[in-house]
């Protein structure tokens, strides 16, 4: 996996965030990485997003994902949004990253939630890491976020453990250089989270 494995209580101050990241040599990629849906990688990138929002740092939401959640929705306050791009697909506009649109506003960091969705056909690229990748190159720092179980190297265990597939993959090397933060919720907390109506 990664070296650069953090826990939640070991992240790196904004301050620190901001020192790295003018050492570094090319954009960085973060993932808030989770063992299960719900356990609030979204809401903790945001929540750290106003961190380095309060230290100086230019941060904008390439694409949040909050599933209707509300608190999610609220967290997102007054961060800027980049608007996404709308695509027609079989009569339904579905909105999808609007990569360009993060590249041409050039933020030091872009906020783009769920690396290993797949965009709706008809989009520059057929993943969203695939996006993000560009957004990098493009020398734009990104904080995304990831279930462990979309990763490809650990697809297979996952189908015979759960008895389900899991269609949306990426491949490991993409997080091989991430800076990776665990968020993690014990399994009891998760439920009652589910019981409570939080999680979808």
């Amino acid at each position: 996996m990664s070296d650069n494995l953090r826990a939640m209580d070991g992240r790196r101050t904004p301050e620190e965030y901001l020192a790295e990241i003018e050492r570094a040599e090319k954009a960085r990629l973060t993932i808030y990485v989770g063992f299960a849906a719900g356990v609030g990688k979204t809401y903790k990138m945001l929540d750290d997003a106003h961190d380095l929002e309060d230290a100086g740092l230019d941060v904008v939401c390439g694409y949040i994902e909050s599933h209707g959640r509300e608190r999610t929705e609220a967290r997102i306050g007054d961060l800027e949004v980049v608007p996404r791009k709308k695509i027609e697909y079989k009569g339904v506009t579905l909105e999808e990253l609007d990569v360009e649109a993060v590249i041409e506003r050039g933020p030091q960091i872009a906020l783009i939630d769920e690396l290993a969705h797949t965009n709706v056909p008809g989009s520059k690229n057929r993943k969203r890491y695939q996006d993000v990748e560009e957004i990098l190159a493009a020398g734009i720092n990104v904080i995304s976020t990831l279930n462990i179980q979309h990763l490809e190297s650990i697809n297979e265990f996952v189908e015979k453990a759960i008895g389900v597939k899991v269609r949306e993959t990426l491949p490991d090397r993409v997080v091989r250089e991430a800076e990776l933060i665990n968020v993690d919720l014990p399994v009891d907390a998760l439920r009652e989270r589910l019981r409570s109506g939080l999680v979808s």
